[in-house]
């Protein structure tokens, strides 16, 4: 084993022994908000201007409110996309049921914001989905909508295939619903299906910074764990939503109904490292309607916009992170060897592989396809 694998393997502690960080660049920047004070923390969410009001409509903010020239010189210096997706659903009586949409826009509009100050702003996608998929027991919820997998899968498909043709070859997809499985789906159909020379990622960006969230026994920390329109969810939206989203006087903590003992099936953002992720069965428990029919599962009533600051500073910096490692690897316009993550080769994928409509450009859909 290399010297580099060894030094993996070691770990970074805190005063929590439930809570880790992996030796590696990811773990030491996880680590350093860990241990940031809350001024830090604070001075971090200024670099992102967070909170900000949402920027759905404003010019230049989404690649669909940008004039196609500047989009052009902007793909130019950072040729990543941020594809957040959300759902309607309820999330109680004290807030929206777009906050799931809301969320992951509201940090992907954060990230723009810092990374435009760096002159290389990330392009953002405007959300392909405002209607997602559902796990069963999400069924009967008045206010959810529910879009059968297969629509959502080959949705999300075809706005990657049409983002690779405009010369977006590097698309992150961000997610905070639970639909992960979906979306997993997606993008693996998507490269068997096209066999396409790119960087492809879908992340739940709570999971992502999942140590941030529940008992951390710092002064912000929560004080449950992450599940749904809770504590950790109502946190989020009072420090990143504009007024008038969350009132807090309609707020009913809730609990679910399990059938059988616990410890088999995790939370949310998979504390605990059980057996079983939260979406690897049914039948255990009662369905949402049943048992918490007010849509919330947890304590919203706990919430506040200090408990959020630590984890959403922290999903920034990660992203950030995410951003410079590919563009260092892979500047804009470069992909991965075509021979390397394809079965096509290199000469067949030259033209495709132009910036859209320069000289001797071809459309993704003239490109033969092949495998599944």
């Amino acid at each position: 084993m290399s010297g580099q694998n060894e030094k993996s393997k070691l770990w970074l502690t805190t005063e929590n022994p439930a809570i880790f960080f992996e030796n590696t660049e990811v773990g030491r920047l996880k680590k350093k908000i860990w241990d940031a004070s809350e001024a830090e923390i604070d001075a971090i969410l200024a670099e992102y201007e967070v909170p900000s009001l949402p920027e759905l409509g404003k010019p230049g903010s989404y690649i669909q409110t940008t004039v196609r020239q500047k989009l052009i010189e902007n793909r130019s210096k950072n040729d990543i996309v941020i594809i957040p997706v959300g759902c309607t659903e309820n999330h109680g009586r004290h807030t929206i049921s777009g906050l799931d949409t809301f969320m992951v826009t509201q940090i992907a509009e954060a990230l723009r914001r810092y990374t435009a100050k760096k002159d290389r702003a990330v392009n953002l996608a405007l959300p392909p989905l405002n209607y997602g998929a559902h796990p069963y027991h999400h069924l009967g919820m008045p206010g959810t909508v529910i879009m059968p997998d297969e629509v959502v899968r080959e949705t999300l498909i075809y706005v990657m295939l049409g983002l690779w043709n405009d010369g977006f070859r590097k698309q992150i997809i961000i997610n905070n619903h639970g639909q992960l499985w979906v979306l997993e789906t997606a993008l693996h159909e998507f490269t068997k299906r096209y066999q396409l020379p790119g960087i492809f990622q879908v992340l739940d960006w709570h999971r992502g910074v999942r140590e941030f969230f529940g008992l951390t026994g710092k002064a912000d920390s929560h004080e449950t764990q992450f599940v749904h329109a809770d504590e950790s969810e109502t946190s989020v939206a009072l420090l990143m939503f504009p007024e008038g989203t969350v009132e807090m006087s309609l707020a009913q903590d809730t609990e679910g109904e399990g059938f059988l003992p616990d410890g088999h099936f995790d939370k949310s953002v998979d504390p605990f490292r059980r057996p079983h992720r939260w979406s690897e069965g049914e039948g255990h428990m009662a369905i949402e309607i049943a048992a918490t029919p007010e849509g919330t599962v947890g304590k919203p009533s706990l919430a506040s916009a200090r408990k959020a600051k630590r984890p959403i500073a922290a999903i920034l910096r990660y992203l950030t992170l995410v951003i410079d490692q590919i563009l260092e690897v892979f500047p804009p316009g470069k992909v991965p060897p075509v021979g390397k993550v394809t079965l096509r080769d290199a000469s067949e994928m030259e033209p495709y592989l132009k910036e859209p409509q320069s000289k001797g450009w071809k459309s993704v859909y003239r490109l033969p396809r092949i495998g599944f």
